[in-house]
């Protein structure tokens, strides 16, 4: 193992998981507002389509399968937004359990080739909870054994001037040092309907003014991006054709509260109202404790049925909703026909809110009642609810471009982590090297143009 002796003149990283760039746009954004050059020395992600991008916008190729290096070439800072499939609320978060855990591993290894100053690791907020905090335990171990410290922020991108309900844990280390950051964890707004507005407060991050969905909208788009006239229609005779309504709706065919499902929009055929009173009904009291402790997933008899929907021709009025697929009998036992991959949009954004999560598997069924249109929302609009400039290039396909921002991360919120994480680093680098070189001047230019006056 070797140590890095830091450049205070140019600070060298790694990009590791790179996908299209986002943790390395965001990184040079902020050391560039530091007066700070850079260089990116490697650069490594598994996915063609996202090396594809990755080169568009920074004239270079990152390398393949991490698995492959070897080793690491000389550096001060490595980038890693490692995969987050396994430690994800929407995976069967399995952890190190599951080989795409180990990846953690991996760049655990490759710091060992060439222990760099700092270190900035982003992840989905379930990392902080998977396997009871023993999964994140472990991560805090394996960084301090090696000499770094360890921090970790839970950061919301809607505090960050940007309008999407997105957590993330930040993770920052620094080798030899006790950073102070003025980073504070703060997981925003419960849901994107209960956004007030507020913001994080950092002393590296220029003011914003907190923005809405409204905000990031394209005037004019493409009409290619426009829902079908069949799924408009259906729309508009479940909303008496009052549109406006559809700010902040859910399709879902699991829950109830603020959502149409697709038997109140006859998707897969009309119903009739006692058919749509009984499914209404069927999806909200499966629930009930009293039919089992499954929350979500409970099957029922048609005898538990008729307690709560009583009707002279019930098993009538079953047979047609299984004949129409938006049921299925197995055994003695109802269960909901969950078709939610089947709806045009599954959300539409409020305009005046900020958006839910952009994810790679739905970015492209997001959807917005604007200019009189029922719409998806673009990729460019996409790439805006992360903080990505319209100059930055988009794969040209747009399911790529939608799934490859949906993995992303959220620039806004990775270059106000990158200020801190610059910043601490230059410090620790700075003490260091008079430490070594007490009798030299060559810092004190360097540290009046280069560093924070609060350092100074």
């Amino acid at each position: 193992m070797s140590r890095a002796n830091i450049n205070l003149n140019k600070l060298r990283f790694v990009d590791l998981f790179a996908g299209i760039g986002g943790m390395r746009f965001a990184f040079e954004n902020a050391a560039r507002t530091l007066e700070i050059e850079t260089e990116c020395v490697f650069s490594s992600e598994i996915d063609a389509e996202a090396r594809w991008v990755y080169e568009q916008n920074f004239a270079c190729q990152p390398y393949g399968d991490i698995r492959q290096v070897g080793r690491l070439p000389e550096h001060d800072i490595l980038l890693a937004g490692f995969p987050c499939q396994s430690f994800s609320y929407a995976g069967k978060k399995e952890g190190f359990g599951d080989t795409r855990g180990t990846l953690f591993f991996e760049i655990m290894r490759l710091v060992d080739t060439y222990q760099p100053q700092a270190f900035i690791f982003e992840n989905v907020r379930g990392l902080t909870t998977h396997d009871c905090g023993k999964t994140l335990e472990t991560i805090r171990n394996e960084i301090q054994q090696r000499g770094y410290s360890y921090d970790a922020f839970l950061l919301n991108s809607s505090n960050f001037g940007l309008p999407q309900n997105r957590v993330r844990i930040y993770i920052i280390g620094l080798l030899n040092a006790a950073p102070k950051y003025s980073l504070v964890s703060d997981v925003g707004c419960r849901d994107s309907h209960s956004y007030s507005n507020t913001e994080q407060l950092s002393l590296f991050q220029n003011s914003r003014s907190p923005i809405r969905v409204l905000d990031i909208l394209e005037e004019a788009p493409d009409r290619k991006y426009d829902c079908s006239e069949t799924f408009v229609f259906a729309l508009k005779k479940v909303l008496n054709n009052d549109l406006e309504r559809l700010h902040g709706l859910r399709l879902i065919d699991y829950r109830g509260g603020n959502s149409i499902h697709s038997w109140e929009l006859g998707l897969r055929g009309e119903c009739t109202a006692e058919e749509i009173e009984l499914m209404n009904l069927f999806i909200l009291k499966r629930r009930n404790k009293a039919f089992g402790k499954e929350q979500d997933g409970k099957l029922l008899t048609q005898e538990q049925i008729a307690t709560f929907y009583s009707h002279p021709h019930l098993e009538s009025i079953l047979n047609s909703l299984i004949e129409k697929k938006y049921l299925r009998k197995i055994k003695d036992f109802y269960k909901p026909v969950a078709g939610n991959f089947s709806f045009e949009v599954y959300k539409f954004l409020d305009p005046q809110k900020i958006s839910v999560t952009l994810v790679a598997s739905d970015a492209n069924r997001l959807g917005i009642y604007h200019n009189e249109r029922v719409r998806r929302i673009t990729p460019r609009e996409a790439a805006r609810l992360q903080g990505f400039p319209d100059s930055f290039e988009l794969h040209p396909q747009d399911d790529r471009a939608y799934y490859q921002l949906g993995n992303s991360v959220s620039i806004n919120v990775v270059e106000a982590v990158a200020k801190e994480a610059i910043s601490q680093t230059l410090v620790w680098g700075k003490n260091c090297f008079e430490a070594e070189y007490p009798s030299s001047g060559i810092l004190q230019s360097f540290s009046r143009s280069r560093l924070p006056s609060r350092f100074n």
